[in-house]
């Protein structure tokens, strides 16, 4: 039976009180439903994405005061503005085909796991060389799945091989979008960007694609604008899903779909190398997403030129913190080593709204953090081979001082900027010393007199640092706004 994306119920989610269902887009403007509940992470967040364009595409706000009017849900208004755009989301039978190609590719179809980042390639599978990326798990997809996947893939397509084109953020993107923590209404209220109502031919497979055989052919914004709706339904691969007795069993790829330039997602962080270079979206490393990460995706950077906020972030402070409501920010996506898929992160955190005395301080704290955890790193070559261990105590320290972090910055949003820099300095000393000794003290007994005279020296160099003393020492005081002790020139010197 085919499925309409707009008409059909396919969306599983998770009702507050447990309930699970399957629901049609419409339906999102349901105060009862808490979150999608696809079986997969990086669905899920596709999913959220996918909803926020539908919005964006159907019935947007159109500034300020009509977001803040409209944000209680209705369900019918919001079924009748969808339904002028069910023509376009049809996923098999004939005419233009969500996200597929204006034409149709042939028939040299390959498995349907190739919709998902973390499945292998042709060469990786034939060089056995999938350790951390997966074959021959999806030889047949429902099409509820099927549509999720192809959605989820075009939005964050890596790199593919020559011709094969990366989404208009790059090869898995990060993803930061504002929780009111009421739902999923609100969750998409939240995110949906205001300006006008879209129309059928702004989605890419209304019209041939727009084939990109010349580097120079690219896909740009509106001009004057930093994106439209294709932002949210982005098509740079050329494809065409095979369907047999109601199973997506193939997917047909042609090379050189859509090559888009730079857009500016609204859902995405961005950065610039330097001031007046060209805005390029984050992404995700490798590890848990921590305090260390925040400017400019969590917080406001120091530097608003060089780390921008996503839209959605940025645009939070006006919608709600501005009505005393608070909200978590979620961060996800894939990490990505070129084309090959090393984890997908998803983490939350709160939305924090500092002064820009506030934004400056919480910059010497992640500074500050930084050089400590590189003073501890260095004092551990006594005690841990160089490598991965090392770095796995980097990775402890950032996330056993993650909570007192967390708490300093809620103190300063209440406005005690100046007690911060001395109770993170605390904090820091307290667990590069305690993570040092965890190290050191077991078995000390047992070692002979030069390991020991080492480990004692190491320890103590890491304690100067701590106090301030030395190079090291006296820039993470500076950091956090502290005057180094009188003589820490003089100590370095001598250490």
């Amino acid at each position: 039976m085919p499925l309409n994306l707009i008409e059909d119920e396919w969306i599983p989610i998770v009702d507050f009180d447990g309930t699970r269902r399957i629901i049609a887009p419409w339906q999102m403007a349901d105060r009862n439903i808490l979150r999608p509940d696809w079986p997969r992470a990086d669905l899920n967040i596709a999913c959220l994405e996918f909803l926020i364009g539908l919005m964006f595409l159907a019935d947007p706000p159109e500034d300020i005061d009509d977001w803040e009017d409209r944000q209680e849900p209705d369900p019918e208004r919001l079924r009748g503005q969808l339904q002028s755009f069910a023509p376009a989301f049809n996923l098999i039978g004939d005419g233009p085909l969500f996200l597929q190609d204006f034409e149709d590719l042939g028939s040299d179809a390959k498995s349907p796991d190739m919709l998902f980042i973390d499945s292998s390639g042709g060469n990786t599978a034939k060089n056995n060389a999938d350790l951390m990326v997966h074959r021959d798990r999806y030889h047949g997809l429902d099409l509820s799945l099927a549509a999720m996947a192809l959605f989820t893939f075009q939005a964050h397509a890596p790199a593919g091989g020559a011709g094969n084109r990366t989404s208009m953020r790059g090869g898995g993107p990060m993803v930061t979008l504002i929780d009111p923590k009421d739902g999923l209404w609100s969750l998409v209220w939240a995110n949906v960007p205001c300006g006008e109502l879209g129309k059928l031919n702004d989605l890419p497979w209304m019209k041939p694609t727009r084939v990109s055989d010349h580097p120079s052919k690219t896909v740009e914004p509106p001009q004057g604008a930093k994106f439209d709706v294709e932002a949210f339904f982005g098509m740079p691969r050329r494809l065409r899903l095979v369907c047999e007795a109601g199973m997506i069993t193939g997917v047909v790829q042609k090379k050189n779909g859509n090559n888009y330039g730079i857009w500016m997602h609204p859902l995405s962080p961005y950065y610039r190398v330097k001031a007046g270079e060209q805005a390029l979206p984050v992404h995700p490393r490798a590890g848990s997403f921590g305090y260390r990460q925040f400017l400019g995706i969590v917080a406001q950077s120091k530097d608003s030129e060089l780390a921008m906020l996503a839209a959605c972030v940025a645009d939070w402070e006006e919608r709600g913190f501005s009505q005393g409501k608070k909200a978590d920010v979620i961060v996800a996506g894939w990490s990505m080593d070129n084309m090959k898929p090393r984890d997908f992160i998803h983490s939350v955190h709160p939305f924090l709204k500092l002064s820009e005395n506030g934004a400056l301080i919480l910059s010497g704290m992640v500074e500050a953090a930084d050089k400590v955890a590189v003073a501890l790193r260095s004092s551990l070559a006594t005690l841990l081979s160089e490598g991965e261990a090392r770095e796995a105590e980097r990775e402890v320290f950032f996330r056993e001082t993650e909570p007192a972090f967390l708490e300093l910055v809620q103190k300063m949003t209440d406005g005690a900027d100046a007690e911060v820099g001395p109770e993170w300095m605390k904090v820091l000393r307290a667990q590069a010393l305690g993570q040092f000794d965890q190290h050191a003290l077991p078995g000390m007994d047992q070692r002979n007199a030069q390991d020991i005279q080492a480990i004692v020296g190491a320890r103590k160099q890491l304690g100067l640092t701590l106090a301030g003393y030395g190079k090291m020492g006296a820039d993470v005081f500076t950091a956090l706004g502290m005057a180094p002790p009188a003589s820490s020139k003089k100590q370095g010197k001598a250490a």
